[in-house]
């Protein structure tokens, strides 16, 4: 504890006597400073007991005394030490009657007392006062070094860290989930600072904040030496911390930051190893992949999964998304395969798992954060996700999510799965009747669009097939901005309710559109 009026009161050497403000002896003061000046406020930074004679004082003049006193109680002056013997025999009673009106203690100092003792004395206490904060932080230190070192995890860590603060902690992951907290009834507390967190995580690391309401006063700090914070920890006290608990907050950042740099380069060495397991997949060779696996990737290869393709638009965007998708996996102890890819990232995922549901929520966001005018660039990433797949079928499943990454890019969509793409197949066209009836079917919707005069979509999509999809090419066929010719194509996938992107779709409305050409003169 700092030095107080109280302290320096019962400091035997001293002598003090207090004269007015005994009700007030707890306050804290920060240094001793002796002046003579009358209006000394300008140089006072609060705290201090201000020593005087009263030299240039009026110390008898009862309104005198009253502003003097009042300015500095609002200086925030801790306390006045008056020198008697000096300039006065005893205490102007006019000064004891300002400073017990005021609420500002005074302390009366003995002329065998001099200001330079109570002076040394306040050093004196405010030194061992940081000695004791300092040797408080370094045994926090030490604590939290040995639960760190344990490898049990976060939670003992916490733990200690909570008992030195006298308050709580948690930590949190990159997409602001608690991971840990201590004690126990914190957890709930902490979860409502998720939207903290997150706006934290998006500043340059090292970063804090300081956030709580009438329950208590909370600090966010993140964790990470990067261009972004890789999680973040949350203090919780009853008052702002002193100087040992920074200490001890300070090593929990430290400590926990290594761990969480530690656990990144564990990461990369198990990409590595994913990349070699999905390179033997996508050969054909799952046995071998198995046995690559072994116990880290190999109960993912058991069961069904989804495999998906996640392309940056934006910086950072698939980055956030990767470690959306781990937090999930990492919440309920699923397998997650990723390989980065340059500018894409390679996933194999548990179908029906928490991680391919964190990634279609991620996508979900995305879409809703702002209209889809421009593309696939308003999103941060862009995502195709095959059809659940097994070791034999890896071949498939990418070029599955390389369709559905090309169609999510044209259609300015954060995600769109294989399923979406593929619906039906190429009719039996085995006579006449069947050709036109085909026709018929798959080009009705169209033709009845362009009957009501709202566009040339049955014309478009010719020219469009016929140019092989070549936008430029195909627009100044129709004689028209390829932008419109872009809308009229996706019209055209709203109304059939198909993909463009698949190419059995487009083989098949080539053919219905040859089927319909030759069979209007027969028809006319």
């Amino acid at each position: 504890m700092p030095p107080t009026l109280a302290s320096l009161v019962q400091h035997s050497a001293l002598k003090l006597t207090v004269r007015a403000g005994a009700d007030r002896l707890g306050t804290p003061v920060r240094w001793a400073h002796a002046s003579e000046l009358a209006d000394p406020v300008p140089y006072m930074d609060g705290g201090e007991l201000l020593l005087v004679t009263a030299t240039n004082l009026d110390a008898d003049d009862p309104e005198s005394m009253r502003r003097y006193v009042r300015r500095l109680a609002g200086a925030g002056v801790a306390g006045v030490g008056f020198a008697v013997g000096v300039n006065y025999d005893d205490v102007p009673a006019a000064l004891v009657e300002a400073a017990e009106e005021a609420g500002l203690p005074l302390l009366e100092v003995p002329r065998r007392t001099p200001f330079l003792a109570i002076s040394k004395a306040v050093s004196a206490a405010i030194a061992a006062d940081q000695y004791r904060a300092v040797t408080a932080g370094f045994e926090a230190q030490r604590e939290l070094t040995k639960a760190a070192l344990a490898g049990d995890g976060p939670a003992e860590l916490l733990a200690r860290l909570a008992a030195h603060i006298d308050g709580w902690a948690a930590l949190y992951d990159t997409s602001g989930a608690v991971l840990a907290a201590a004690p126990d009834w914190a957890a709930r507390r902490a979860a409502r600072l998720t939207p903290d967190v997150e706006r934290l995580r998006d500043r340059p690391a090292p970063a804090s904040v300081v956030v709580g309401d009438s329950e208590d006063r909370v600090e966010l700090q993140s964790l990470g030496t990067g261009r972004r914070a890789r999680g973040a920890l949350a203090v919780g006290t009853g008052a702002a911390l002193g100087t040992a608990e920074r200490y001890a907050v300070h090593s929990a950042v430290a400590l926990l930051t290594l761990t969480t740099a530690r656990s990144r380069s564990l990461q990369g060495a198990e990409q590595r190893l994913g990349a070699a397991v999905l390179r033997m997949l996508l050969a054909g060779q799952p046995d071998h992949a198995r046995a690559v696996a072994g116990d880290l990737y190999g109960g993912l290869l058991d069961a069904p999964f989804r495999l998906l393709i996640a392309e940056a638009t934006a910086p950072t965007g698939s980055e956030l998304l990767t470690e959306t998708m781990e937090a999930a996996a990492a919440r309920t102890g699923e397998a997650l395969l990723l390989v980065p890819e340059a500018e894409r990232v390679v996933v194999l995922a548990a179908d029906g798992g928490s991680a391919v549901a964190a990634c279609a929520a991620y996508a979900e966001a995305q879409d809703d954060r702002a209209p889809r005018e421009g593309g696939a660039e308003d999103s941060d990433v862009v995502v195709g996700l095959s059809a659940p797949s097994g070791p034999i079928a890896v071949s498939a499943a990418y070029k599955q999510a390389e369709q559905a990454l090309s169609v999510a890019r044209r259609r300015g969509r954060a995600l769109v799965e294989h399923e979406e793409l593929a619906a039906g197949s190429v009719l039996p066209l085995l006579a006449d009747d069947a050709v036109r009836a085909f026709a018929d079917g798959m080009l009705r919707a169209l033709y009845e669009h362009d009957a009501k005069g709202r566009g040339d979509l049955v014309a478009s999509l010719r020219a469009w097939l016929s140019r092989h999809g070549q936008w430029d090419a195909a627009a100044a066929d129709l004689g028209v901005h390829r932008h419109t010719l872009r809308y009229r194509m996706r019209r055209v996938e709203e109304i059939l309710g198909r993909s463009l992107d698949d190419p059995d779709v487009r083989m098949e409305l080539w053919l219905a559109l040859k089927a319909t050409e030759a069979a209007t003169p027969a028809d006319g």
